[in-house]
């Protein structure tokens, strides 16, 4: 009987993962880095981090009676040119300018994976995941030796840089494993670190969730802080700005996989039209991409913020829609936005909203744009 490591491995070549690699279901290395990430706030308000702390720290909790993990990359997007945003655009990282949600790709090639490792291997028994089970897949991918942790917290392979997608097959079986990856080469760049306009590495290898660009656009549910939004720059969706810098990134292979290609629709997506867009448009478009997962209060929240640092006249008329939206969040969101636009009506407009709003929130939202810029007519008259 040949190796069934090799063999899974060539099926999950034919299943469109470009590389994979196998190591032993332990308690990953890196599970301190972990706690001691939650335990200084890192996580904002993933809260579901916390609450499967334990099983981060056992994959037997993932699949009962685990002795092996086969990782699985598979690229996206990261390397074709993507046009600058326009103004009215906005920017959507790489990995979900596809025109599918990746899990549900990746899940329909793991579950043929699955298949096969019930075929190959009768007497064991396997779970596929991504992204969606408490399995460190960095730490496992770099046991496997894939690659290594980046000092953004990346996966980084001197052959396929970063811009991939990881995946697992958790298998009963105990298959054999490859050599871990035990040295970095990141060596003393920090173009990552410097590059972040929100300042989300407190530290080399360590990410405050809270600032980070990716995190306040797709995870954080709430207004976002107003020292940050400025560093959100033309963002809408995610951030790819501290693998963009990075030097492995300057090569590697190509997407192969149709539905992960860019497409330019969504690459720089449109932002007035989504002003016009009620709940059941949303979800029509957008349901079967990555950007269902902020909702539309969340996407119309970002467009704002973006239409707000773009600061272009063309922009009010679409942020006067979103003054009167039903979401507080998304009104919020567009009263500091029309503070940033200095037009000759974006007083009127907002102090128009102020007679007719409720909410607390956007009401001091509204008084502190009004604030600024009379203060900015009163600056030029001087």
């Amino acid at each position: 009987m040949s190796n069934p490591a090799d063999s899974l491995k060539r099926r999950a070549v034919e299943l469109g993962f470009q590389f994979s690699g196998v190591a032993p279901a332990v308690t990953p290395e890196g599970m301190h880095r972990l706690v001691d990430w939650l335990d200084k706030g890192y996580a904002g308000q993933m809260s579901y981090i916390a609450e499967r702390q334990n099983a981060y720290a056992d994959p037997n909790l993932v699949l009962d009676g685990v002795r092996s993990v086969l990782m699985l990359g598979m690229h996206y997007s990261g390397y074709e040119s993507i046009p600058e945003t326009s103004p009215g655009q906005g920017r959507i990282a790489r990995y979900a300018n596809g025109t599918v949600d990746y899990h549900d790709l990746i899940h329909s090639r793991l579950k043929s994976l699955h298949v096969f490792h019930d075929d190959l291997l009768p007497a064991e028994s396997s779970r596929g995941i991504v992204d969606t089970a408490p399995l460190l897949e960095r730490e496992f991918a770099q046991l496997s030796g894939i690659g290594w942790i980046g000092k953004n917290t990346m996966l980084i392979s001197k052959e396929q840089g970063s811009y991939f997608f990881l995946a697992a097959l958790l298998s009963t079986a105990d298959l054999q494993a490859d050599n871990p990856q035990t040295t970095d080469h990141c060596g003393t760049c920090t173009a990552c670190l410097d590059a972040c306009p929100t300042d989300a590495f407190p530290e080399p290898f360590v990410l405050n969730a809270n600032r980070c660009i990716s995190y306040l656009t797709i995870e954080h549910r709430d207004e976002i802080s107003g020292d940050l939004r400025t560093g959100m720059g033309d963002w809408l969706f995610g951030c790819d700005i501290c693998q963009e810098v990075c030097p492995w990134n300057r090569h590697g292979d190509y997407c192969e996989e149709p539905d992960l290609q860019s497409s330019h629709e969504l690459a720089n997506l449109e932002l007035y039209q989504l002003f016009n867009l009620d709940d059941d448009a949303f979800r029509n478009r957008f349901r079967k991409t990555p950007l269902w997962r902020p909702k539309r209060r969340g996407i119309l929240r970002n467009a704002a913020i973006v239409l707000g640092n773009q600061a272009h006249l063309e922009s009010i008329p679409a942020l006067c829609k979103g003054l009167s939206d039903i979401e507080p969040l998304v009104r919020s969101a567009c009263a500091w936005a029309i503070g940033k636009i200095n037009s000759p009506d974006s007083i009127l407009i907002l102090e128009t909203a102020l007679g007719v709003e409720s909410n607390e929130t956007v009401l001091k939202e509204l008084q502190k744009s009004i604030h600024e810029l009379l203060k900015q007519t009163a600056d030029s008259n001087d």
